[in-house]
């Protein structure tokens, strides 16, 4: 895969030539993930082509309030986690990558939402997109992160492999989501790391509607006593569609608090699944850890999977973890039914509300209006075609 060589790292546009390179080499030394590994297990990796990409810069735009510019950083190094890559596609990116980094100063609060657009176009592109978020003491900002087909590209077969790095220092708060609206033929295979210090507040959302396969694996570190992290995600899978989700929320500081709420749906013959793992390291006592992953099967066809796990080490802790799969609750359709209600639009109404209570958890409310149009189209289309057939 010569696309993708030593030598086609150390030629990519951009800087960081050794950073690049390095990982090149690392990631020419490492095997391909099977699904015989346990983390990979269920996913589609086995039907992966890497020698069917050539990597690319996308076209990315970033848009904020009026000081826009003073956030962000071309010269910083694009890595403020410092640990190993998760994943040989994280080492990819590493080699390949087209850095975002948004630099927030100690005391500042970023009026609007920075909005991060990534456009993906072209059959056979690949790209790399890197966000990095390094939030200063006590400093406030929300990053929203979109990766969209540019028009006329929703059947191009491209491969998008994002990473995020989020470094909130001591009392940051920090609000991120990632909106995946791909094509229909793209693969999306990406890693979030965050590292809370001590007394800061991180919230890492994700909603996924796009894509062939779309896999995202977010490790939430809580570095620093009383930190807090949240995790929310909403992704509805149709068609062929499969979504796969990869969580850890890492309490590495003693009285830190992580929660976590994952709900999706599947419909058609689409599937899902969802791995989420809770580690108290021993010096984490006084520690707080909730876990939930809900999924509605809204077709025969459909499948779903949730595997929530916990690694404690140590006593004095408080941690929940709860999964669930199934339809739509034949009491709520019922009741809907009941009172005049078409069964397609209790469904609709169900499913809606299902969703809401991530919906509102999620950062910007402008986003937030057009994602509930968007389930609902989708929703639609599903009802509609299976009709059809």
């Amino acid at each position: 895969m010569s696309a993708f060589s030593p030598d086609a790292a150390r030629a990519f546009s951009g800087n960081w030539g050794e950073f690049r390179l390095a990982a090149a080499e690392r990631f020419a030394a490492a095997p391909m993930p099977t699904t015989d590994e346990e983390i990979w297990r269920y996913s589609r990796i086995d039907k992966f082509d890497l020698g069917a990409f050539v990597p690319k810069a996308p076209v990315t735009e970033v848009t904020g309030p009026p000081d826009l510019a003073s956030f962000l950083s071309t010269d910083t190094e694009p890595d403020v986690i410092g640990s190993d890559a998760p994943d040989v596609f994280a080492e990819l990116n590493r080699a390949f990558m087209s850095p975002t980094v948004v630099k927030v100063p100690a005391g500042k609060v970023v009026a609007a939402p920075i909005v991060v657009t990534h456009t993906v176009s072209g059959d056979g592109t690949a790209v790399f997109p890197r966000l990095v978020i390094d939030a200063g003491a006590d400093s406030e900002v929300t990053v929203v992160e979109r990766f969209v087909a540019a028009d006329g590209a929703e059947t191009d077969a491209a491969l998008v492999v994002p990473v995020l790095q989020v470094n909130a220092a001591q009392a940051a708060r920090v609000k991120y989501l990632a909106v995946n609206e791909v094509g229909a033929a793209t693969w999306q295979i990406g890693n979030q790391q965050a590292v809370g210090h001590r007394d800061s507040t991180t919230l890492l959302a994700t909603v996924t509607l796009g894509g062939d396969y779309v896999r995202a694996r977010t490790e939430a570190r809580l570095s620093g006593q009383g930190s807090t992290t949240k995790q929310v995600a909403l992704y509805f899978a149709g068609g062929d569609q499969m979504h796969d989700f990869r969580t850890i929320q890492d309490h590495d500081a003693p009285h830190t608090t992580s929660d976590l709420l994952f709900k999706g749906a599947v419909q058609d013959s689409a599937a899902s699944v969802y791995t989420g793992n809770i580690v108290i390291r021993e010096h984490a006592g006084g520690t707080t850890a909730d876990q939930t992953n809900r999924n509605l099967t809204l077709s025969e066809g459909a499948w779903a999977e949730s595997v929530p796990n916990l690694d404690i080490r140590t006593n004095d802790v408080k941690c929940s973890h709860a999964s669930t799969v199934g339809p739509i609750d034949e009491d709520q359709r019922f009741y809907l039914e009941s009172r005049g209600v078409r069964p397609e639009v209790a469904e609709r109404l169900v499913v809606l509300g299902f969703f809401d209570e991530v919906i509102s958890q999620l950062p910007s409310g402008a986003v937030t209006d057009d994602l509930r149009r968007r389930v609902a189209d989708k929703l639609d289309l599903g009802t509609r075609e299976g009709a059809a057939a």
